[in-house]
């Protein structure tokens, strides 16, 4: 009588389970027993039939930076020639687990990782070239912004969208983009999330791939949830953090499993948030955990006790500790592999560059902002070839105008081409309060509060008001119409006002030598109202022209019996500007190029002097970062200005000196000299620095500027002769997130002074 091949099949793999989770207790005798036993067995029954290789499943778990065990017991695996045949992940488990699925071998998920900038990843870093003029200004400006609706202060829903991740992984799983049945990956796959409005496990094993690993790994609080078909998803760590049944469901006859999550922590350890919410999620899945200990045959526990969810910069130690974890039970997992490494093809590449044909581009219907809109951001159209670095810039430059509360993307196929699907949620908070704080030599302490305002008029308007309190009372408001690539209009109005002794007196010094005084007292105020159109040119450049009324008053403690008032005038002018601005940061760039040119005409004013005479002012700005070597940044920039026509208001002159300050009008930085000491009608002048990022965002720099002003320079060649004025300054800078906080010791040649001067947090 024939034996039934299935039933003895079954039998033979729980007799080799309960063998395997044995092993560690029996002797190399009974090891021995046993695989004599199966050869027996084999030849008896299966004479005519070949014996079934059990197929293995794999467990991965989630437990954030901790899940980097998985990579190096994956190396262990293809050590021992193990081929995996499913795969099920949480969390951070979902990511390795899918990029494996998906083809990458262990190394080059280890050689992703290690490239991978995590803090980027955790603050959603966008790319200060994705940002346009405004939006780079407003992120250095402020130093806090909160959502504010209904005369209550709001806290952000997360710390991270997580789009920075989801761009990084939806480049990786390119090559599977058209595979919505995860079954039909190179090795099937599933992940867990976590229904955040109903509490339930969410099993996805079919869509888009990188939108499931993504709201798999969604940590509560640190990123958002991630809608799919209609459900907010959660990290699966909060209900299912070891998917052992499911992965068994898909087939598999062994199961190794790879624990990475947290044991509870005491109170010693659970200072801050991030462990707090840790411990809560991890409450149900420790009690689970011990029923499905028992129901895993291999069991690799990675020793990552020391570790915590955010300790990514222990990348390659907890990847060490998966390896020294799945040899510990090497001689369990050996039985399973082939005796020679696992060749897993290289189906993918990290460096992998091409380029993607957009058919056509879908948005889902909305409420405020139109389709012109959103291809404004995006910067290409349908019917376009795009490299996946355009359709990244595209997507943060949606993210970063922060009118959308999450975004999502798909690529789907359209007879060989790509159709972009966009899912865009419009974000219902329309008001935020934002905050920051300064110091510098010229304007004192100050505190920035700023209310900001959208969709006041029209839906692509904008309002911001800034009041800045402390030593000087100053105030900025701007309401902007953005059109994208099309005309924007605005509206600004500024004051800006300061009180310093300075040693120019806006005369050639002919009134400090009269008093017989080196330095003059004065109150400073500028009340300037601007109206204005400008444009993005050729997707680069920022081109606009505008109207401007300026009333400018100057006065002075030091001359009140002589001349208390040295200026009291109004001022109507014209002006355009072209700029360009590539750097990659404001203060301390390692990359970029940028470019500034303004060009103002003034036609009237009250003529408090009686000296008005109409006149233009040109100025241009213009420099380029590059890191030559590890850590070490060259900056170069050059700079100028002169007056057209008769010279009559000096107010108006380029006055330099003096660093750390925001400059408005004419007023410029420059090293060896304090503050506003160097005035004339026109100038030129070339600055360089060395900058070494000598510990994470902690700098040392060296810099030299050197300059000629004088009135009326470029009416002869003495503007390229040896530079009148030079200065250079040795510095500190550490990059917070109230902005930089720098030290600058300078000193001059041409006389015996020095100076130090210090300044903290975006300048404003």
């Amino acid at each position: 009588m024939k034996l039934n091949r299935d039933k003895s099949h079954d039998e033979l793999m729980e007799n080799l389970r309960k063998f395997i989770q044995e092993i560690g207790l029996r002797k190399a005798f009974f090891t021995g027993i046993f695989y004599f036993s199966i050869l027996l067995f084999s030849t008896a029954v299966f004479s005519q039939d070949t014996i079934k290789r059990p197929k293995i499943g794999l467990v991965l778990s989630g437990g954030g930076a901790k899940g980097f065990a998985h990579i190096g017991v994956l190396k262990v695996l293809e050590a021992a020639g193990v081929k995996i045949d499913y795969i099920g992940g949480t969390s951070m488990g979902a990511v390795i687990g899918g990029l494996y699925a998906t083809g990458y071998n262990a190394n080059q998920i280890d050689s992703i990782f290690i490239s991978t900038d995590f803090d980027a990843l955790l603050k959603d870093f966008i790319p200060r070239s994705s940002k346009n003029f405004y939006e780079k200004k407003n992120d250095e400006l402020y130093a806090i912004s909160l959502p504010f609706n209904k005369f209550k202060i709001g806290i952000p829903s997360a710390y991270s969208k997580g789009m920075y991740n989801y761009n990084i992984l939806n480049r990786l799983t390119t090559s599977v983009k058209d595979i919505h049945d995860f079954s039909k990956l190179p090795i099937p796959f599933l992940c867990i999330a976590s229904n955040i409005e109903t509490g339930e496990e969410v099993l996805l094993n079919k869509g888009y791939l990188a939108q499931a690993m993504l709201a798999s790994s969604a940590f509560p609080s640190l990123f958002s949830p991630v809608e799919i078909d209609g459900k907010l998803l959660v990290d699966g760590g909060v209900t299912n953090n070891y998917p052992i049944d499911e992965v068994r469901k898909m087939g598999a006859d062994i199961i190794i499993g790879v624990d990475v999550q947290d044991n509870l922590k005491d109170r010693k350890v659970l200072n801050n948030a991030t462990q707090i919410l840790v411990q809560i999620a991890n409450f149900s899945s420790i009690d689970k955990m011990k029923q499905k200990i028992a129901q895993t045959d291999i069991y690799i526990r990675p020793n990552i006790d020391k570790f915590g969810v955010i300790s990514f910069d222990k990348g390659q130690e907890i990847i060490k500790n998966g390896e020294d974890a799945a040899f510990a039970v090497y001689e369990k997992i050996k039985l399973f592999g082939n005796n020679s490494p696992q060749k897993k093809p290289d189906l993918l590449s990290p460096t992998l560059k091409d380029s993607l044909q957009i058919k056509q581009i879908i948005i889902n219907p909305l409420k405020d902002y139109t389709r012109s809109y959103i291809i404004g951001k995006l910067g290409f159209q349908k019917e376009s070839k795009i490299s996946y670095n355009d359709l990244k810039n595209g997507i943060n430059n949606i993210m970063t105008t922060q009118n959308f509360n999450s975004i999502s993307y798909k690529l789907e196929d359209n007879d060989g081409q790509n159709n972009l699907v966009l899912g865009l949620t419009e974000n219902p908070t329309s008001t935020y309060l934002k905050f920051g704080l300064h110091y510098d030599g010229l304007y004192k302490s100050a505190i920035l509060l700023n209310l900001s305002q959208k969709k006041i008029v029209t839906k692509n308007d904008f309002l911001s008001i800034d009041l800045i309190v402390g030593d000087n009372f100053r105030y900025n408001l701007d309401y902007y119409i953005d059109n994208g690539f099309y005309w924007s209009f605005g509206v600004k109005s500024r004051l800006n006002k300061f009180n310093k002794n300075v040693p120019t007196d806006f005369s050639n010094g002919v009134l400090m030598q009269q008093l017989g005084i080196k330095t003059i007292n004065i109150d400073f105020s500028d009340f300037s109202n601007q109206i204005y159109a400008q444009t993005i040119f050729a997707h680069k450049f920022l081109l606009g022209a505008g109207l401007e009324h300026k009333h400018l008053k100057i006065n002075s403690a030091t001359t009140e019996n002589f001349r208390p008032t040295f200026e009291n005038s109004d001022y109507l002018s014209s002006f355009g500007y072209l700029k360009y601005d590539s750097l990659d940061n404001k203060y301390f760039p390692r990359s970029g190029w940028f470019l500034s040119g303004d060009f103002q005409y003034y036609m009237y004013s009250s003529n408090y002097n009686q000296n008005f005479n109409k006149m233009s002012i040109a100025k241009g700005d213009a420099g380029f970062a590059k890191t030559i070597f590890n850590k070490v940044t060259l900056n170069l920039e050059t700079e100028a200005g002169f007056t057209i026509g008769q010279r009559g208001v000096p107010f108006f002159d380029f006055v330099l000196g003096g660093y750390g300050f925001n400059t408005i009008n004419n007023f410029k930085h420059f090293y060896g000299y304090d503050f506003l000491s160097i005035a004339a009608n026109s100038y030129i002048k070339s600055t360089i620095t060395i900058d070494y990022e000598f510990f994470k965002k902690n700098h040392l720099n060296l810099t030299a500027n050197y300059a000629n002003a004088d009135n009326n320079i470029f009416d002869s060649p003495k503007w390229i002769s040896i530079p009148k004025y030079s200065g250079y300054a040795l510095g500190y800078g550490l990059e917070t997130i109230l902005g930089p906080i720098e030290f600058k010791y300078s000193w001059s040649p041409e006389h015996s002074l020095s100076f130090a001067w210090f300044s903290i947090g975006f300048r404003f």
